[in-house]
């Protein structure tokens, strides 16, 4: 009885000890957002650059809504860090004028298999407001 009990307690520690998605981890997802500048019929690109202070979100998980969101820096660049492993969503949004707001998220959506693992993500693509 007493290796029974034992048994369970020792799963139920492993069952909790279990990470979800989140901060606190090792694990990081990095990558650079970048802007296409177009003319006013959508037909032509004018100019390409490193979309500068532009909101990355993520999404921790199945979660409703984004846990954090971070500006890139001057060359678009982002990283969040400290991650468990898991399913992630990451989205900026881009301007898309058949939205009522004018704008529309582009997602990518990751999974972080180790702990130690430090992804680098394709780049988020968004068009900029002519």
């Amino acid at each position: 009885m007493r290796n029974l009990l034992l048994g369970v307690m020792c799963t139920l520690m492993f069952i909790a000890c279990k990470k979800e998605e989140g901060v606190g981890g090792d694990a990081s997802i990095s990558g650079q957002v970048w802007t296409y500048a177009v003319n006013g019929s959508f037909t032509d690109t004018i100019a390409e650059y490193p979309a500068e202070d532009t909101y990355v979100y993520i999404v921790y998980g199945d979660n409703t809504g984004f846990d954090k969101r971070i500006k890139t820096d001057y060359n678009g660049e982002y990283a969040f860090n400290f991650l468990y492993p898991g399913n992630y969503t990451l989205y900026a949004y881009s301007f898309d004028p058949m939205e009522i707001d004018g704008q529309s998220p582009v997602i990518r959506k990751v999974t972080i298999e180790d702990r130690k693992e430090k992804l680098e993500m394709e780049r988020i693509e968004i068009i900029a407001q002519p």
